[in-house]
């Protein structure tokens, strides 16, 4: 039997449901029983199409009682875009690659017709068993189950990585241990979060010696949001470090940046993973920044990112070119919120998080940029911060380390 036959009788075995409209209970909740039957078809048939990950959709659009989805290999999407034989010009511009997977992934008939025409390949047709309302809700359901089989373009993602320090060097019990108790604390410091009515989806992809940590939302909002997450992270675990006599509770370093990535959903038995993965230009800045960071310290790329803001409409307006101190700035002040969070049972009164820099007098100081060289020889720039979590009736939790004290070599 052939590889494609294999795979295709192995889908069809699967009953016939939507593991992931169960992810979705709070919007599927919303709809009515012949609603989410219909879409658990779609899913079916789109996992079908997916076939293990040997294809990716890339859009969709609703058709009389049907949608269309565009379906392409994987691999074909960088085809796409490379030289084609004889000549230096690609199939289709990069760009054009790009714009298709960033964003909203449904097409307009004529838009489906022209894309399908330019990529030389035939829109798939799902007949639906009733159909689609074209409800907000239901919209919102498919997109992400498009997006679930395909791959997603992020222009602008706040990522932070937790780094275990000296990982390589423990036993494998130590590094089990050692990764289970930050697991805890990322777990804990999102409960600590909803709980301060801070809405956070985070999600997490392993680097081997840490996480890589991003919340699913987009905007400024969300990524102001997982920066103060990162600092709630390393509070519970300081606390955890301070209770602990044995090497179950790690020593992290951690660095924060925003860049482009690219999401993706990989093959777990028959179904993509319920999980994200990511990996792009933020991923690599963060690594490469992480294997400069001392243990304990607390990094923040120098990044420019065009980032959207909500406005008084519901809609959004895209602030462009917002440096790394104008997001610490804006950072700063949406701190108040956490206030009244309790971090070993200490009610925190007050967080002030800030970037160092050198002592002007005066109480005056300015912000330091460290140069950074990797070990491909490659410089970058990033910035120091420092975090004072301050308790009613506890010592204050003072995580990263003070400007003073970082090696000659990278200040500048």
């Amino acid at each position: 039997m052939e590889l494609d036959d294999l795979s295709q009788s192995g889908i069809r075995r699967i009953a016939d449901y939507s593991p992931y409209l169960d992810q979705l209970a709070g919007l599927a909740q919303q709809m009515g029983l012949r609603q989410r039957s219909n879409l658990s078809h779609v899913e079916t048939s789109l996992r079908s199409h997916w076939s293990l990950g040997q294809n990716s959709i890339l859009s969709w659009s609703p058709l009389d009682n049907s949608i269309l989805i565009l379906v392409v290999p994987h691999y074909a999407i960088a085809e796409y875009t490379s030289p084609q034989d004889g000549t230096m010009a690609p199939k289709v511009s990069p760009r054009f690659i790009t714009e298709l997977i960033t964003g909203d992934r449904q097409l307009t008939i004529s838009q489906m017709q022209k894309v399908a025409k330019l990529l030389h390949i035939e829109p798939v047709k799902i007949p639906l068993r009733v159909p689609l309302e074209g409800s907000k809700i239901e919209t919102q359901i498919i997109e992400k189950m498009i997006r679930k089989y395909g791959i997603n373009y992020v222009p602008s993602r706040a990522v932070t990585l937790f780094d275990i320090v000296g990982f390589s060097l423990l036993t494998p019990f130590e590094q089990m241990t050692q990764l289970n108790s930050l697991s805890y604390s990322l777990n804990s410091a999102h409960a600590k979060m909803l709980e301060a009515d801070v809405n956070i989806d985070f999600a997490r992809s392993s680097s081997g010696d840490g996480f890589y940590i991003w919340n699913r939302d987009e905007g400024l909002e969300a990524s102001v949001n997982i920066y103060h997450f990162m600092h709630i992270v390393l509070a519970d675990n300081a606390i955890a470090r301070s209770k602990s006599a044995s090497k179950a509770v790690p020593l992290l370093r951690a660095c924060f940046h925003v860049g482009s990535c690219y999401e993706f959903h990989q093959a777990e038995g028959l179904n993509p993973t319920t999980h994200d993965f990511i990996v792009g230009d933020v991923t690599i800045e963060l690594a490469r920044m992480i294997d400069a960071a001392l243990p304990g310290q607390i990094l923040v790329g120098d990044f420019m990112a065009d980032i959207e803001i909500a406005d008084d409409t519901g809609g959004f307006t895209v602030q462009p070119n917002v440096d790394a101190v104008t997001f610490l700035q804006r950072a700063q002040g949406n701190l108040a919120q956490l206030s009244g969070m309790e971090l070993s049972g200490e009610r925190v009164t007050a967080i002030k998080c800030y970037l160092t820099g050198e002592d002007m007098g005066g109480g005056e100081f300015n912000i330091r940029r460290l140069t950074i060289k990797d070990k491909h020889g490659l410089s970058r720039v990033a910035f120091n911060a420092k975090v004072n979590i301050y308790r009613e009736s506890a010592e204050p939790i003072l995580l990263g380390i003070q400007d003073k004290k970082l090696p000659v070599q990278v200040l500048t």
